[in-house]
């Protein structure tokens, strides 16, 4: 179990890493727009605030990586539960497709962590 847990910890770390090459450096771009269903001019106006959570992201991810490296379960099951809580707010109040690209990966590492206890 500790293998799927570390294989989905991995796995949602390089998503956050995506996603901050996504609010970060694509936002703008024709890829980021279509990702994010926006206008060029609505992207332009918030691009400051998207590299904003693009760095939040990067964060998650960083501690993710941290967890994995360091192989501390403490440091994985508190990123990963930052993850979920963000995921579920987004979810929430931001598209629901957060939920299931987001808060569910979180949700699955989070079980398997604390069943590889």
């Amino acid at each position: 179990m500790k293998l799927v847990a570390d294989f989905l910890v991995g796995l949602i770390a390089v998503l956050h890493v995506w996603i901050l090459v996504l609010e970060m450096f694509l936002w703008t771009k024709p890829f980021g727009l279509k990702t994010f269903g926006q206008s060029r001019e609505a992207a332009e106006a918030s691009k400051v605030l998207a590299a904003n959570q693009g760095l939040y992201n990067g964060f998650l991810a960083a501690g993710l990586a941290w967890g994995l490296i360091g192989g501390d379960g403490a440091v994985k099951l508190f990123f990963v539960a930052c993850v979920l809580v963000a995921g579920i707010y987004g979810g929430l109040t931001a598209k629901r497709s957060i939920l299931y690209v987001q808060a569910l990966p979180a949700l699955l590492a989070l079980i398997a962590l604390l069943a590889s206890r």
